[in-house]
């Protein structure tokens, strides 16, 4: 994990992983383009559109399973999808971490091992150090091609320190499951009044947040972030390895450290092929079929 000091990290086996017991509410039931899902803190799943299928996503899932090429006709067919593990999900500060088994900055003709797509900054084209981050290769924030659908964002602020405005970036499916997650185990950390319990839509403008060099966390292949105002890491645009920026030292720890490991144990996870309950009514078939040959 990235965050020194408060970051916990991941556990070389895997495991089932529980959700904390704490406060808070759930928010409205929504869609496309916002809402929260109510009754936080429980494992949930949600179907998705991807490679050309629907699969389940669940908060607190494993993962796993064995990836597979997209099919022919599918957008980036070819490319391999799935596979990725809770043991797996945390990334860096840097765009393109996150990726199990690659260790390079950038999202450039990669494979989708959470089958979710990395964040799509927007932009103009960048140059330089820099233009890594405004990539168009997988459309525009606002695309509903993207499996869990566009991006869209949610607001955390600390209840006892103004000075720490936390941001959540990713697809609307995941962002609306964090959010219920997030109010379950961090609520006596988090100012109610000031934070925002619905996703939003982003938008890609230089002057929305978050942006990329406000990141302090990327988890799932770089397909979620989490951002906090003010933070400028200057090192995003600098060439790759120059040191990242040290973070304020005047934040609230206590809920960052909460929304970190929260989204480390809960962020949305496709479940792994072969892994799937056996269907019942085959299994009866079979135990009869080979209860009369019995017979014979």
């Amino acid at each position: 994990m990235f965050i020194p000091f408060i970051s916990k990290r991941a556990a070389q086996n895997v495991k089932i992983l529980h959700p904390r017991k704490g406060g808070g509410g759930g928010g409205k039931g929504g869609g496309g383009e916002g809402g929260g899902r109510g009754g936080g803190g429980s494992p949930h799943s949600t179907s998705i559109s991807a490679d050309g299928t629907t699969k389940t996503a669940t908060d607190f899932g494993v993962g796993g399973g064995k990836s597979s090429p997209i099919p022919t006709g599918q957008l980036f067919a070819g490319r391999e999808s799935g596979g990725g593990t809770r043991a797996e999900v945390y990334g860096t500060s840097q765009y393109g971490s996150g990726y199990p088994g690659i260790s390079q900055r950038g999202v450039a003709n990669l494979g989708f091992p959470f089958v979710f797509w990395p964040i799509a900054w927007g932009g103009a084209v960048g140059i330089g150090a820099g233009a890594y981050l405004h990539t168009s290769e997988y459309g525009r924030p606002d695309n509903t091609s993207r499996p869990g659908g566009l991006l869209t964002t949610a607001t955390f602020v600390s209840s006892s320190n103004a000075n720490t405005t936390l941001r959540l970036l990713a697809d609307n499916v995941t962002t609306i499951s964090l959010i219920s997650d997030i109010q379950a185990s961090c609520s006596s950390n988090l100012n109610n009044e000031s934070s925002s319990f619905t996703s939003t839509p982003y938008h890609d403008s230089l002057s929305s947040l978050p942006q990329p060099e406000q990141t302090i966390q990327y988890y799932r292949a770089s397909t979620v972030a989490l951002t906090l105002d003010g933070y400028n890491n200057t090192s995003v645009f600098e060439p790759e390895g120059t040191p990242d920026v040290p973070l304020p030292s005047n934040i609230d720890t206590t809920l960052l450290s909460c929304l970190n490991t929260t989204i480390g144990e809960a962020v949305p996870l496709v479940d792994g092929a072969g892994l799937s309950a056996p269907n019942m009514n085959i299994l009866a078939l079979l135990y009869i079929a080979w209860s009369l040959s019995s017979l014979f």
